[in-house]
């Protein structure tokens, strides 16, 4: 049988196939992060059929000073739930399984888009806008972990299959776990253990609030690519406390500025790190980065580089893509 067919199961997540949407930002929401005809449309597409076993989507603002840009998704406020639950609902009945990703910007965001001066870990400029943050007090810390804890308790309400924590392509997340942006001198900087710990807290926080049997996963940025940034050393060491603390799945990508890498290109071009972390880990990893031809993913996945395919960019441009990846894989089985 085909890799790409078999299914999957990761904690209370059961999956049909090892086929993925990763999150794409569309910026089709409504300006205040309201779910519209143009986010339901756009979904519908996507997931017609049910090829998809899984669509994650695009990363959603936890609350408006870590908005990323003009109309992205929000899981802000209660407000958002019945919008929310209409998107979960369509994609349910196309019969594909969805998560939503949350996030805060953190610094890569602009004080045009937020109405405030962007924060980080450390006044440190932003590597990609050049933003210059003011540094989080622990006060500011522990209001985003509950806001964190709160978008995964709107993502569970309105019927969702899980959360996804965002902790890569350069938002906060991402920003304290690299030396590239996190400079602090208490509990939250200096070494790998203090630098990960925002992201066990907000876990913690989000397993308070759903349960232990709501998935969970966690889009891991496991290399900057960037001298004394984050290396995939570091990554492994994280993936475990990870994996410890009760995240289901691991997503993995790379990069500080979006997921854009310069000089990675190819059919997975994310393999080196997604093998490295599923070494080392016992949760499924999904792999993503450049992945275009269906012998591609079946070759990934047979070459245990990962354990679940995020195909982007190719969805983007064809919806019809997962369809005809799953029936020419039929055909030849």
């Amino acid at each position: 049988m085909s890799y790409l067919l078999k299914p999957l199961q990761a904690g209370p997540l059961t999956l049909k196939n090892r086929l993925v949407m990763p999150p794409m930002a569309t910026a089709k929401a409504d300006p205040n992060g309201k779910v519209n005809s143009s986010i339901l449309d756009y979904y519908t597409e996507k997931s017609q059929g049910g090829y998809l076993s899984l669509i994650i989507i695009e990363h959603s603002f936890i609350q408006s000073d870590g908005k990323a840009s003009d109309r992205q998704l929000s899981v802000s406020d209660d407000s958002m739930i019945q919008g929310l639950k209409e998107l979960a609902d369509i994609i349910h009945r196309n019969g594909s399984k969805t998560v939503m990703q949350i996030n805060h910007a953190g610094s890569n965001t602009t004080e045009e888009i937020t109405g405030t001066v962007p924060v980080g870990p450390s006044a440190v400029p932003h590597p990609r806008r050049q933003t210059m943050p003011n540094e989080l007090t622990l006060e500011e810390i522990a209001t985003i972990i509950r806001a964190f804890q709160n978008g995964a308790r709107r993502t569970k309400e309105a019927g969702f299959d899980g959360v996804e924590i965002h902790a890569a392509h350069g938002y906060l997340l991402h920003q304290f776990f690299s030396p590239l942006t996190n400079k602090r001198t208490d509990d939250y900087g200096g070494n790998i253990h203090n630098r990960i710990r925002l992201h066990l807290q907000v876990i913690e926080a989000i397993r308070a609030s759903v349960g232990n049997d709501f998935p969970l996963l966690l889009r891991l940025g496991a290399s900057d690519f960037r001298e004394g940034g984050i290396t995939i050393e570091d990554s492994q060491i994280a993936a475990q406390e990870f994996e410890r603390a009760g995240v289901h799945i691991l997503d993995i990508s790379g990069g500080f500025s979006g997921y854009i890498v310069p000089g990675l290109t190819g059919q997975g071009f994310f393999a080196p790190l997604s093998e490295a972390i599923k070494k080392v880990v016992s949760i499924p990893v999904i792999l993503t980065g450049g992945i275009t031809e269906v012998h591609s993913a079946e070759h990934l996945l047979s070459e245990q580089k990962a354990d679940l395919i995020g195909v982007g960019r190719a969805i983007l441009n064809d919806s019809q893509w997962a369809e005809q990846a799953i029936n020419s894989l039929r055909s030849e089985a």
